[in-house]
């Protein structure tokens, strides 16, 4: 006898109040690990419901959004902003936290991590609370901070522990350059990741060669060169890379983990990566100005506007190159080092590079330059755009999955993005306070057609609405799993039979054309061989610009030796003889 099928549970909505209704339909939801068709039901800032619309039942008076043709993403996070910080000269940074949170928001960015800067032999206390006081009242979207350790005493190894216990800030920035200002000594560096070590923190590094770059800096100006070249003269491509290899051993000496910030050169990119493969808890962030820019395309009157530190590179090849470390996982995160000046206050360095107020804008754009760099062009898969740009700085800094994921629960920052749209930057249709943008008349795809903070619809359409103060302070708390389970080695996992695994076809061949040898019992990761969901895809580097459905092509795979995907699938262990980059003894 036919038995009829079992009947649908349909999952009530129960309103709580008329406040942040919305249902989004027909989109193509994509998270870090996959994708899947499925709507999402939003009340009050958190999402209640991702699944089929034959499993809800949507009372009347709900805002509705059809998102047929449009992907449905995490909010962007930067996790790298200076909006309001303080400057040479008593100069004003262009873009406040209103304007600052207003532009993140009008290109997909849901969520700010500031930095804040005391001055030396001040309180980290009182310039956290001074932070707070600009920052409550403005933002316009959800902000944490970072803070910087800008000096060192008995003060402020107290106050670090103050900080990751009472105040919500578990990540501390450090600067191997700007000599006599913010620089730290190495014996400093190895105190202060001890200390953050102790107390579960992450540690946070600028990595120049400050000792260098004082150097160059006189001799250039010695021998008359003082226009915006110096600049980069100054702090060449080695004298990034040379402090990156060193933050990272002194890092692993204290066995801390290490997010190297700013790199803006191919061999930095490719250091960290080789740290990262010889088993240094280590992290890269690349900026949207390195990524959507070189000098070389810039006029030599130009240039003192594009003037930031580390350097926007002259190399052409350059953000191609970054852009594929972090499609090979050597970089993880995405930022933006938001810290925009006028034109005016840029030409206050004519005739002395060195009185260049540094900053470039970023907030804004990221998004779009990271997809139209590299989804558009086929570097990236729409999985990898979403870890890049939200996830992995959700889960490094501890504030995954209430941010950088769809799913029930989790804080309704959702942006609906149309991927074939394109729009041309342009000063004056962006939302930022300065008076030029460093990519101007660039056409970029992938546009944002909703921005939702938290619930609320915030930009519709071009049309940007945010309200000041809306965003809230958000505690990063000690001991992000993500980080902390590296450095204590519950990520690593193997195959009985390793070999059967992997040399399946395509996959063979490709790792055989990198030059990568596949012996047993190596704790590195591969993310080609997790079992496919039923509910979607798990997306790969794509053969078809911007897919992200359809079946896994393992032709086209990209491995990653990081814990980027979720830790319920399989892994396979390969050591990497000849990585992307090249050739690595050691790491160095």
């Amino acid at each position: 006898m036919a038995t009829s099928p079992k009947p649908v549970k349909k999952v009530p909505i129960h309103l709580q109040s008329a406040q942040n209704r919305v249902y989004i339909k027909n989109g193509e939801i994509v998270n870090h690990d996959k994708s899947f068709k499925a709507d999402v039901y939003i009340e009050d800032g958190i999402i209640k419901f991702v699944g089929s619309a034959a499993d809800i039942t949507i009372p009347g008076g709900v805002r509705t959004i059809d998102a047929a043709g449009k992907l449905i993403i995490p909010g962007g996070i930067d996790p790298h902003t200076q909006l309001q910080s303080p400057a040479r000269d008593a100069v004003s940074v262009a873009d406040d936290f209103y304007n600052g949170t207003k532009a993140a928001v009008a290109g997909g960015t849901t969520m700010i991590i500031d930095c804040v800067l005391p001055n030396k032999h001040e309180s980290m206390v009182e310039a956290y609370d001074e932070w707070r006081s600009k920052a409550d009242p403005k933002a316009c979207c959800d902000y944490a901070l970072h803070l910087g350790i800008t000096w060192w005493s008995k003060s402020v190894y107290e106050e670090i522990g103050i900080c990751c216990k009472e105040l919500g800030i578990n990540s501390f920035k450090m600067f191997m350059a700007n000599k006599g200002v913010y620089m730290l000594s190495d014996a400093e560096l190895l105190d202060v990741f001890e200390r953050i070590r102790g107390l579960n923190g992450v540690a946070m590094i600028h990595a120049e060669n400050g000792d260098i770059i004082a150097k160059n800096t006189h001799r250039l100006l010695a021998e008359g060169i003082s226009g915006p070249e110096g600049h980069e003269l100054s702090r060449q491509e080695e004298v990034e890379a040379e402090a990156v290899h060193r933050a990272c051993i002194l890092a692993h000496q204290m066995k801390t983990p290490l997010y190297v910030t700013s790199l803006t050169s191919k061999s930095s990119a490719e250091l960290v990566g080789r740290a990262r493969r010889s088993g240094y808890c280590v992290f890269g962030e690349t900026l949207a100005s390195s990524l959507g820019r070189s000098m070389s395309s810039v006029r030599k009157p130009e240039r003192i506007y594009y003037i930031t530190s580390p350097p926007i590179r002259e190399s052409a090849e350059t953000p191609r190159q970054l852009m594929k470390s972090l499609a090979y996982d050597d970089l993880q995160v995405t930022g933006s080092d938001n810290r925009t000046f006028n034109k005016q206050q840029k030409d206050l360095g004519v005739g002395n590079f060195t009185k260049i107020p540094n900053g470039v804008n970023g907030a804004e754009d990221r998004m779009s330059l990271v997809w139209e760099k590299g989804v558009h062009q086929g570097l990236l898969d729409p999985c990898r755009f979403v870890a890049v740009t939200s996830t992995n700085a959700a889960k490094i800094f501890n504030i995954y999955p209430q941010k950088g994921r769809i799913a029930v629960g989790s804080d309704a920052d959702i942006v609906i993005w149309n991927p074939q749209a394109t729009r041309t930057i342009s000063k004056e249709s962006h939302h930022h306070a300065c008076d030029f943008n460093i990519f101007e008349g660039m056409t970029v795809h992938g546009v944002p057609e909703y921005v939702l903070v938290r619930g609320r619809i915030c930009a519709e359409n071009g049309v940007v609405r945010v309200a000041e103060g809306f965003g809230r302070f958000i505690p990063m708390q000690v001991r992000p799993p993500f980080v902390y389970d590296i450095i204590e080695g519950k990520v690593q996992k193997t195959l009985e039979e390793p070999h059967e695994e992997i040399h399946n076809g395509n996959l063979a061949k490709k790792l055989a054309e990198l030059d990568i040898q596949i012996p047993p019992h190596e704790p590195i990761m591969l993310a080609g061989n997790l079992p496919m969901p039923a509910e979607g895809s798990i997306c790969s580097t794509p053969s078809v610009r911007g897919r992200v459905d359809g079946k896994r092509d393992m032709q086209e795979s990209s491995f990653s030796i990081s814990e980027e995907l979720d830790r319920s699938g399989v892994r396979a262990c390969i050591k990497v003889k000849n990585p992307p980059g090249g050739k690595s003894s050691g790491f160095w």
